[in-house]
């Protein structure tokens, strides 16, 4: 299968979608960006060709069993070996900090806490992805962040140790685990995945399982053209006319998607824009925030860290307010004193947060007028997007200034549309003769700290090296 690659390197997490040759949507992919643009891009993009590998097991487990539950299940017990893989690194990482002799006046008192946490989330972990359980997160750090923090906070309740020093210790060793590139074996971890959901009687329908793991992993992808976008566009090693602007690529993917679409929100992690196109998915018109990251998705995470809670938490519990609270500050500075100023008020987190949230969209209101308003319909994009309160608070505003029959496209894939933008450009360029071809830019595993060595590129290689 030939697919076209299109990646969107955000300031914030960083998304890959691969298209057929008939410009399907056959992949996706996302990750947190870290502080390595590099490997942020490389994750990205193999988990878009995890995914489209995934469809393609999907879709024979259909014919030969014709039974998409199973490919349901064993998607599910996938996931889970991935979250234990990447649990096993984060724990290794923890006992070698503690190790260090900066560590050891607190050894003593943070280990047997910090081994008794990390005890708890591996046994807990199969809860957080099979039986029907609600996905949280897209990325690891968030769900294990949410998980290690509440074991700290009841250890800390109920012993002398430190809580900051245990949120400390997690904050560091997270940080090197999403540094590395992993080697996970996309054929080795399914399997692993199907020992896990079927039951000892069970041999031949893990036998058929595995054979058809075997040749869909078998199958080759052949990438045959690049584009990029993007924050972080300018430091991918893509050749200049294979990154575009963050501008066209939304415009143009949500206009993909909801084809009625005449304007555009985009609230990413360091800025918003808001984007008019034509009836093609051209833009015609367009404002941007200035430098200051005020109102994004940046001062949505530092306030999530004052709460040390995980960013995807945010919006579920601001949508629980029973009133929303005025808040005067949306600078991303002095968000934390502000936060624990009414906070030490007395005033709710639930409340508090239900007007920082509808803050951020009386700025991208302001940014909409001067772009030329909201004209039906009208399409909201960016990570942002993904957060239920923002969608909520727009909604609203939306309604107070434009009317109610504003059709506003509002979907937690939109986190997606920069990409899609990007895979077609790519898609004219190779349909054009000017695929832009990048065979070097496979990160070198060799230089990358792997967790299992010898699997690097078993997601688009037949087999283990």
């Amino acid at each position: 299968m030939k697919v076209i690659v299109g990646i969107d390197l955000g300031s914030t997490t960083t998304k890959a979608v691969l298209l057929d040759e008939h410009g399907e949507i056959v992949g996706r992919g996302i990750t947190n960006s870290r502080s390595n643009y590099e490997v942020a891009c490389a994750v990205a993009r193999r988990e878009a060709l995890t995914t489209a590998r995934m469809s393609m097991l999907a879709r024979a487990i259909a014919v030969e069993l014709g039974d998409s539950a199973v490919s349901d299940r064993l998607s599910n017990a996938f996931r889970l070996e991935l979250y234990l893989g990447e649990l096993a690194a984060l724990t290794a990482r923890v006992y070698q900090l503690l190790d260090h002799m900066m560590m050891a006046a607190f050894k003593t008192v943070l280990e047997p806490a910090a081994s008794e946490i990390l005890d708890v989330m591996a046994d807990s972990a199969p809860g957080l992805f099979l039986g029907g359980a609600v996905r949280k997160s897209d990325f690891f750090r968030d769900i294990a962040g949410a998980a290690f923090t509440s074991e700290a906070e009841r250890i800390a309740a109920q012993s002398d140790v430190p809580f900051d020093r245990l949120i400390g210790l997690f904050d560091r060793a997270i940080l090197d685990v999403e540094t590395t590139v992993r080697g996970d074996c996309f054929e080795d971890t399914l399997k692993m995945a199907a020992n896990r959901i079927f039951a000892e009687g069970d041999e031949a329908a893990r036998t058929t399982i595995e054979r058809i793991i075997e040749e869909v992993a078998s199958k080759p992808i052949e990438e045959v053209s690049f584009s990029g976008t993007g924050y972080g566009r300018q430091t991918l090693p893509f050749p200049k006319a294979a990154v575009r602007s963050e501008i066209l690529c939304h415009g143009r993917g949500a206009h993909r998607v909801f084809p009625g679409t005449k304007t555009v929100l985009d609230i990413g992690g360091q800025d918003t824009k808001a984007i008019q196109v034509d009836e093609n998915g051209v833009v015609t018109c367009f404002q941007m925030n200035d430098r200051c990251a005020a109102g994004c998705g940046r001062y949505l995470g530092y306030v999530a860290d004052e709460l040390n809670l995980g960013l995807h938490e945010l919006g579920p519990l601001a949508l629980k307010a029973e009133k929303v609270i005025r808040v005067n500050s949306t600078c991303t500075v002095f968000a934390g004193a502000e936060l624990r100023e009414r906070l030490a008020l007395g005033q709710k987190r639930e409340d508090v947060l239900a007007g920082l949230h509808r803050s951020i969209m009386l700025r991208a209101m302001s940014l909409l007028a001067r772009s030329g308003g909201i004209r039906n319909e009208f399409t909201f994009t960016g990570g942002v997007c993904k957060n239920p309160m923002a969608t909520k608070m727009l909604r609203e505003l939306v309604d107070a200034h434009y009317g109610a029959e504003v059709t506003l496209n509002a979907h937690p894939d939109s986190i997606y549309m920069g990409a899609l933008g990007a895979a077609m450009f790519a898609l004219d360029d190779w349909r054009a003769g000017k695929a832009n071809l990048l065979p070097d830019y496979e990160v070198d595993l060799s230089s990358q700290p792997l967790d299992h060595t010898g699997c690097g590129g078993c997601v688009t290689a037949a087999t283990c090296e």
